[in-house]
C-alpha cells in the first residue's frame, strides 16, 4: 500500500512539473516551435562585453550570418558591443558556436541544431553551418527585456525540421518585384525557418528574365521590366548566404503570352500576340509539334541552368486548356498520327521532351499536378495545388503522387494571394490524411510551398499580402504536427510581426503609406481604425464582378490598405464569446467598442469632402455605425422594449455588402450577439 502511495505522488509530482513546464514555455515567442525546449534557470544578459566564436570549422556563409546576427542583437538591444565581428576560436566569448561541417543547398541537407543557454553564457552546435543559421534565428527570437536589460532566458533546444522543402513562391511575371524586394522577403524566409525561394519568373503577363541566346524574350516580352544575368547570380548567392535554394519556375506550354510576343511562330494560332494586361487563364499555348519549340527552350533551358545551380527546375505545365490546338489542323493531324486520343496526352509528349532536355542538363523536373501521367517518371515531383475550390479533395493529388512513387509537395491550402484567416492556411498540414498513405510513402511527401500569385500586388503591396500569414505556415513546415494551438500561435505571430520589420519587411507601415494617399495628406486615424474591421475580398472576387484589374491599375487603394486576420474584428469576436457567457464582465468593453466605431464614422465625414477615394469607403462605415447604434440601444435598453427582428434583418444585409472590395468582418458575431440578446429578452 505504501509503495502504491508513493508511485501515485511520483505520477502526481511528475505531472505537476510537466504541466508547469508546460505553462513555463508558453512564455517564448517562437515561431517555428521547436522539436524540444526544455527551461533553465536564470538568464544571460546581454552586456557590451558580448563577444562570439565559432570555434571550429566555420564558414564565409556561417561568418556572415553570425555578423549579421551581432548587428541584429544589438540594434534590437541598444547595447554598443565591443566587438562588432565573430572572432575564431577564442574559448573565452560568451556565445561560442560550433559546427561540423560545411552544408550543401540540396534536399535532405542536415538543418539541425541544438541551443544551451545558461546565465555565464550561450553554446550553439549543429551537424552544418545551415543548421547553425537556423539556431542563429531561434536566440534572436528568444530576446527577451525588463526595466533594466536585455537577455536570453536560460534554455535548452533541441530543433530540426520535419520536411525538407519549406518553401515560398513569388510571381514576378505579374507584377516585376525588384531586386531589393525580393532580398528583404529572403531575409524574413531565413527569419522562419524557410528553405527554398520558387521564383515564378514567367507567365502569360510578362518574361522576367535575360536571355542571351534568345533576347526578344525580354526585350519584347517584359515591357523592359527583367531581371539581368548579374541580378538572377546576386539572388541567387544571397539566398545560399542564408541557406535557401533557388528554384526557377519558366512556365510551358500554357501560360506562354509572353514568350508567344517574342517568338509567334512557336505558337499553336497563326496570329499577333501581346503581352497580357489581364489576370486569368488565356488561350496562347506553344506549338508541341514544332521542332523549333524545343530547340529555343533546350536553348534557354541550357542558358538557365547554368544561372540556376539547384537540381531542381519547375516547368509550370498548369491550366492548360487546349483551345488553340483543338483549333489547329496541323495538330490535330499530329494527334491522330501518334494515337493521342486527348489534349493531356498530347501535352505528356511535350513534357516528356521538356523532360529529356532537363535531364541532360542535370537537372530534376518539377511541375504542377497536371504533368502526373503514367509516362512521367517518377523522378519527376509533382506540386500539389487544386482543391474544394477546384472541386478536388485537399491534398488528392500528393496522395496520388506519393503512391506513384513521385515526391510532392503541397500548395493546396497555403494560397495566401486568396486572403484567408491564417487559421485556414495553419491548420492544413503537408501530410493532408497521414491514415491514407504508408511511412514509406510518407516519406515521398516532401514538404509544402506557400504561393503568393501577383496578379493583385505591387512592391508596395506584396509584403503585407506574404507576411505576417507565412512565418504560421512556416511552422507547419518545420514543426512536430501536434503543434496546433491557434491562442498561442497568434500570440507568437504578433510578436513575429512586428520583428519582420527589423528585416525591412513593410507589411505594417506601407499600411498608412496608402492611407495617407487615400487621404490626400489628411488625417489618418479614422481610415486605420477602419482597416481593422475590414479585409479585401477573397478568393479573387475582388477582380471579378465589378472593375477587372489590369496589370498597371492602381493598387494603392483603400482593399491595398487592409490585411486579412482584422485585428479589432478578432477581438469583438472574443469579447462577444465573453458576453454570451457573461455580460457583466464585458458588457462595458462591447458598449465601449461600439461607441468608438459610431465615433469613428464622425471623423471620417471629416475627410468626405477632401477626396473622392473616401466615398465607397464611407458605406461600409455608415454601415457598421448604423448597427454598432442598433446594438448599444439593444444592450443599454434605451427606449426600446424588445428586439426589432427585421431591423436586424436590413442592417446585417447591408453589412455584408462589400463596397471598395473590401468586406466587414464583424457580421457572424453580431449575428451571435442578436441571438443572445433575443434569447434572453425579457
Amino acid at each position: 500500500m505504501r509503495k502504491l502511495f508513493i508511485s501515485a505522488l511520483i505520477i502526481f509530482w511528475a505531472v505537476q512539473l510537466s504541466n508547469a513546464q508546460l505553462i513555463d514555455e508558453k512564455k517564448y515567442n517562437l515561431m517555428p516551435w521547436p522539436n524540444e525546449i526544455t527551461p533553465g534557470e536564470g538568464n544571460f544578459i546581454i552586456k557590451k562585453d558580448f563577444t562570439v566564436s565559432i570555434l571550429e570549422n566555420g564558414t564565409q556563409r556561417l561568418y556572415q550570418a553570425t555578423t549579421r546576427f551581432i548587428r541584429r542583437l544589438s540594434g534590437r538591444s541598444g547595447v554598443f558591443f565591443e566587438e562588432g565581428f565573430p572572432n575564431r576560436k577564442k574559448d573565452s566569448s560568451s556565445f561560442k558556436i560550433r559546427i561540423k561541417r560545411e552544408g550543401k543547398l540540396k534536399l535532405l541537407e542536415d538543418e539541425s541544431y541544438g541551443i544551451t543557454v545558461h546565465k555565464n553564457g550561450i553554446v550553439l552546435e549543429a551537424e552544418t553551418d545551415i543548421g547553425a543559421i537556423r539556431g542563429l534565428e531561434t536566440i534572436l527570437q528568444l530576446l527577451e527585456s525588463n526595466g533594466d536589460h536585455f537577455y536570453i532566458p536560460s534554455v535548452t533546444i533541441v530543433d530540426s525540421p520535419r520536411f525538407p522543402w519549406r518553401g515560398l513562391m513569388i510571381d514576378v511575371a505579374r507584377h516585376y518585384q525588384p531586386v531589393e524586394v525580393l532580398k528583404r522577403n529572403l531575409d524574413a524566409m531565413a527569419a522562419v525557418k524557410l528553405n527554398v525561394f520558387h521564383w515564378h519568373l514567367t507567365d502569360d503577363q510578362g518574361f522576367r528574365v535575360e536571355s542571351k541566346s534568345h533576347p526578344k524574350l525580354h526585350e519584347l516580352g517584359s515591357d523592359n521590366q527583367y531581371y539581368t544575368h548579374n541580378q538572377i547570380s546576386e539572388i541567387v548567392q544571397y539566398a545560399s548566404d542564408r541557406g535557401i535554394r533557388v528554384i526557377p519556375e519558366f512556365d510551358v506550354p500554357g501560360h506562354a503570352t509572353a514568350m508567344l510576343t517574342a517568338y509567334p511562330e512557336l505558337g499553336s494560332k497563326d496570329t499577333i500576340y501581346q503581352i497580357e494586361r489581364y489576370a486569368g487563364v488565356f488561350d496562347p499555348t506553344l506549338d508541341p509539334t514544332n521542332e523549333k519549340t524545343y530547340q529555343v527552350l533546350e536553348d534557354l533551358f541550357s542558358e538557365m541552368a547554368l544561372l540556376f545551380p539547384d537540381k531542381y527546375f519547375h516547368i509550370g505545365g498548369d491550366e492548360n486548356e487546349g483551345k488553340h490546338w483543338n483549333e489547329n489542323t496541323k495538330i490535330i493531324e499530329f494527334k491522330k498520327k501518334h494515337g493521342y486520343k486527348t489534349n493531356h496526352d498530347l501535352q505528356t509528349y511535350f513534357n516528356l521532351r521538356i523532360q529529356k532536355i532537363l535531364q541532360k542538363l542535370g537537372k530534376k523536373l518539377v511541375g504542377w499536378e497536371e504533368i502526373m501521367t503514367p509516362e512521367m517518371p517518377t523522378t519527376a515531383v509533382i506540386h500539389s495545388w487544386r482543391g474544394v475550390n477546384e472541386g478536388l479533395s485537399p491534398g488528392a493529388s500528393l496522395i496520388q503522387a506519393a503512391k506513384k512513387g513521385h515526391h510532392s509537395i503541397l500548395s493546396t491550402g497555403y494560397y495566401i494571394d486568396r486572403m484567408n484567416n491564417v487559421k485556414d492556411h495553419y491548420l492544413v498540414d503537408p501530410i493532408p490524411d497521414p491514415s491514407n498513405v504508408t511511412p514509406q510513402e510518407q516519406q515521398l511527401i516532401l514538404g509544402g510551398e506557400v504561393t503568393m500569385w501577383g496578379e493583385l500586388v505591387t512592391p508596395l503591396t506584396l509584403d503585407s499580402r506574404i507576411w505576417p500569414r507565412t512565418a504560421a505556415i512556416a511552422e507547419r513546415f518545420w514543426s512536430p504536427r501536434s503543434v496546433t494551438d491557434i491562442a498561442y500561435m497568434r500570440k507568437r505571430l504578433s510578436v513575429i510581426s512586428f520583428r519582420l520589420e527589423e528585416l525591412g519587411i513593410t507589411h505594417l507601415k506601407n499600411r498608412d503609406v496608402i492611407l495617407r494617399n487615400i487621404a490626400n495628406g489628411f488625417d489618418i486615424q479614422a481610415l486605420i481604425e477602419l482597416t481593422k474591421v475590414c479585409q479585401p475580398l477573397k478568393m479573387y472576387t475582388r477582380n471579378k464582378g465589378g472593375i477587372e484589374y489590369k496589370s498597371y491599375s492602381p493598387f494603392t487603394l483603400f482593399a491595398d490598405a487592409c490585411t486579412t486576420d482584422a485585428p479589432d474584428a478578432y477581438r469583438f469576436k472574443n469579447l462577444v464569446n465573453a458576453y454570451v457567457l457573461d455580460p457583466k464582465e464585458s458588457k462595458r468593453t462591447v458598449i465601449a467598442l461600439l461607441n468608438s466605431w459610431v465615433q469613428n464614422h464622425g471623423d471620417l465625414q471629416s475627410i468626405k469632402n477632401r477626396t473622392p477615394l473616401t466615398n465607397d469607403i464611407l458605406k461600409l462605415s455608415f454601415a457598421l455605425k448604423e448597427m454598432s447604434v442598433f446594438f448599444l440601444k439593444m444592450i443599454k435598453q434605451e427606449g426600446v422594449s424588445k428586439l426589432d427582428h427585421a431591423t436586424f434583418i436590413k442592417l446585417i444585409e447591408e453589412a455584408k455588402q462589400p463596397h471598395a472590395d473590401v468586406e466587414l468582418v464583424l457580421n457572424e458575431s453580431f449575428e451571435k450577439l442578436f441571438k443572445h440578446l433575443k434569447k434572453n429578452e425579457l
